[in-house]
């Protein structure tokens, strides 16, 4: 698992699991394929609107970062949950999701799709945006 440490910019976030973004049929297309993750894949309940999910390692600088940053950001929103998983301990759901580098940052929405994705430590305005498209 590698750390996204030395990443010089913010990540790029990407709709329904690390599709790009291209145009509505796409988009459709992509909402179907998306996986959806339950109270159980998590270990921790979804939100009642959106659920920001954060893959984190041990020795992870940025991690620490990303914790506070989502953190706050669930206490801004109302209905948000932030769910941390260690991702050396979870590498059954690691693989699954195709996650190789932390942090790496899931929204879902209510029902537990995936609908953006990023890699790297996240502004906060940039969490906000993309929790627009969960909620």
């Amino acid at each position: 698992m590698a750390c996204g440490y030395a990443r010089p910019r913010g990540p790029r976030w990407r709709r329904n699991g690390g599709t790009p973004v291209r145009g509505q049929d796409d988009d459709r297309r992509a909402a179907a394929d998306a996986p959806r993750l339950d109270a159980a894949d998590l270990g921790a309940e979804l939100g009642t609107r959106a659920t920001l999910v954060q893959f984190s390692s041990a020795f992870c600088a940025p991690c620490r970062a990303t914790r506070r940053v989502l953190g706050e950001v669930a206490d801004l929103v109302p209905g948000v949950a932030h769910v941390e998983i260690d991702a050396e301990g979870h590498l059954e759901l690691v693989r699954a999701l195709d996650v190789l580098k932390t942090p790496t940052v899931l929204v879902l929405d209510a029902g537990g799709r995936v609908v953006r994705r990023a890699v790297g430590q996240p502004r906060r305005a940039d969490v906000i945006a993309a929790l627009g498209e969960a909620v």
